[in-house]
């Protein structure tokens, strides 16, 4: 009982990663742009955000699966975990699951989306999953420890 609570969110991850996949679908054989806010086009990235660890291989690969691992074990483990954060890391668990996909299959991430009004990575839905996911969580982490110095201090 306690783990089908602790899962409780995982179709979350299931939508990120099939969203990640379903938009990375449609993007192959097309290409084009909304003026002024984003071209699509399609770049193979290797490494990770902004290329770091570019050609990193199966090694960048296997680091990945571990960290999507251990945010799903923590998920699991953890059932009274604030709903705000566990929103988030299920965003995370899915948008890794999506890249991961591709460097399994591709041997590399594909980036499709590059804003057009500021100089930035070509980025993908899972990457947008991921970023918001972090941010989510880190909310919620903050919430909750002000909430608990908010009442120690007395």
């Amino acid at each position: 009982m306690k783990l089908k609570s602790a899962c409780r969110g995982g179709w979350i991850a299931l939508l990120a990663a099939a969203a990640d996949r379903a938009s990375k679908a449609w993007i192959s054989g097309h290409s084009g742009e909304i003026p002024g806010l984003a071209r699509f086009r399609t770049v193979l990235n290797t490494g990770v955000a902004f290329s770091f660890l570019e050609n990193a291989g199966w090694a960048l690969a296997a680091f990945i699966a571990a960290l999507v691992v251990g945010v799903t074990a923590w998920l699991t483990l953890d059932a009274n975990m604030p709903r705000l954060q566990r929103t988030g890391l299920w965003l995370i668990v899915g948008g890794g699951l999506g890249n991961l996909y591709d460097r399994l299959v591709y041997g590399a991430v594909i980036d499709f989306i590059e804003v057009a009004f500021v100089r930035f990575a070509v980025f993908n839905v899972a990457d947008i999953c991921i970023c918001v996911g972090a941010a989510l969580a880190m909310i919620a982490m903050l919430m909750e420890e002000k909430c608990k110095n908010a009442g120690k201090a007395v």
